[in-house]
């Protein structure tokens, strides 16, 4: 059965704000993968379990028509919300029932959502939505990642790490297949021409406070925020003022280097 963490129209807003498209290393093994299975130019790419739309965006310049489906409500009005070029349509919809028929999709993609899908179900809808020769794409984001500042990039990871950690304490059993590096999803795959990265590091622009926005739209906070919202609240305040206070600076607005390691699950049918 399928996980549904970001329903709520406030998460959905803070999702769009501070979650990211995916970084250069991210598009460019993407991208080389389907230039080489002669998918880089295909009519219909639909990226599944969108959420407010960053992947999706993202595959606009490379596909004739992309379309973007979630089971979320509130996620496909903030995707609708932003702005998104004519070739990007949204639908609400499991990713287990996709409203495409056999045989129809070019390319399938996912971003950071494959883990809370119901994962048999969902590998048997994309076998039969996809074309012969289709392809499928399912990345996420791990848990690894680290800040740079200058000299202060130790102590300001110190402070990440520490709220992080604490963080992650409340994260769903689905969190698993990210910490194995989507291993069972890969295994799940029912293609035999298939591959799985393990090594993605992209440098996501950010500021101290699009970092502490992201830790805020992460599953784990929400969860947290639910069982105590007033120890949730703090944590971000003080760990906003403690990053700070490792830089030597005063503006939460103030650049950094956000480093994220990707997974990234290739398949062809």
């Amino acid at each position: 059965m399928a996980t549904q963490m970001f329903e709520g129209r406030g998460h959905a807003a803070v999702y769009q704000k501070y979650r990211f498209a995916p970084g250069k290393e991210l598009q460019e093994t993407i991208l080389t993968y389907l230039q080489e299975k002669r998918r880089s130019s295909a009519e219909l790419a639909v990226d599944v379990g969108c959420g407010s739309g960053q992947g999706t965006r993202f595959l606009a310049e490379h596909f004739k028509k992309v379309v973007g489906t979630d089971i979320s409500e509130a996620q496909i009005q903030e995707a609708r919300d932003a702005p998104s070029p004519p070739n990007v349509s949204y639908l609400v919809c499991p990713a287990e029932e996709l409203p495409f028929q056999d045989a129809s999709v070019d390319v399938l993609t996912s971003f950071t959502a494959v883990h809370w899908f119901d994962i048999e179900k969902f590998m048997r809808e994309a076998n039969r939505v996809l074309k012969p020769g289709g392809c499928v794409v399912f990345s996420t984001y791990t848990v690894d990642m680290s800040l740079r500042y200058g000299n202060c990039s130790e102590k300001l990871n110190k402070v990440f790490r520490e709220s992080w950690d604490l963080i992650l304490k409340y994260s769903h059993g689905r969190i698993k297949h990210v910490l194995e590096d989507y291993k069972e999803i890969f295994e799940a795959l029912p293609f035999p021409d298939k591959k799985r990265v393990t090594d993605i590091y992209d440098k996501i622009p950010m500021t101290v406070a699009g970092v502490v926005g992201y830790m805020e739209s992460a599953s784990p906070y929400q969860i947290f925020k639910k069982n105590d919202p007033e120890a949730a609240k703090s944590l971000l305040q003080d760990t906003e003022k403690r990053m700070l206070e490792a830089m030597g600076v005063s503006s939460p607005e103030i650049p950094v280097e956000f480093w994220v390691r990707h997974v990234c699950v290739l398949g062809c049918k």
